[in-house]
């Protein structure tokens, strides 16, 4: 289980201890709005953490808190982990975030951490995230990760958009980067 940072944040395994700061972020309809699972009280941000630890435990990626270096702050998380899409076996990134932290960028920030990690430390081929087609915000957060939109799908009953990114395209995208700023 790695601990990441980015220029803002500090990422790292949730853990129990992190319950009543993350129910606050969960548990509120906003941020929730376009979850599957919906709002989350006290029991259910335990079964997430504990789902995250079972995660990092068996494949080495789960949910990481994030952690704004500013304050100290649990603001959210970045998450990656198994899902079946299409009768398929994918690993799919998610991201919630306290809506008072929406629009700064550091859900994108997040992301692209995360995606660094799993494409450069663990050589994973692909990840996916799936996205409703009506929130914006979340296609964008996606899109600035550097995953491309693929296609409309449904999923548990609710239609999203795939997007993706392999393991080629971020290592491309990551020399277009460091070539552009040479």
């Amino acid at each position: 289980m790695k601990n990441l940072e980015t220029q803002r944040l500090w990422l790292r395994p949730l853990s129990m201890s992190d319950v009543p700061s993350l129910v606050r972020v969960i548990g509120d309809p906003d941020v929730m709005k376009y979850s599957i699972r919906g709002v989350c009280d006290e029991a259910m941000t335990r079964q997430f953490i504990q789902w995250g630890l079972e995660c990092f435990a068996a494949h080495d990626i789960g949910p990481w808190a994030l952690i704004e270096k500013a304050s100290g702050a649990l603001i959210g998380f970045c998450c990656l982990g198994p899902e079946e899409i299409d009768g398929r076996q994918e690993i799919g990134l998610g991201y919630r975030l306290a809506t008072r932290y929406w629009h700064q960028g550091l859900a994108s920030e997040a992301a692209r951490a995360v995606l660094a990690h799993v494409f450069e430390d663990m050589a994973l081929s692909s990840i996916v995230a799936l996205v409703e087609p009506d929130h914006l915000a979340s296609r964008k957060v996606a899109l600035k990760a550097g995953l491309v939109e693929r296609e409309l799908i449904t999923f548990h009953d609710r239609p999203v958009r795939v997007y993706r990114q392999t393991r080629a395209q971020w290592k491309a995208g990551n020399r277009l980067t460091e070539h552009q700023l040479a």
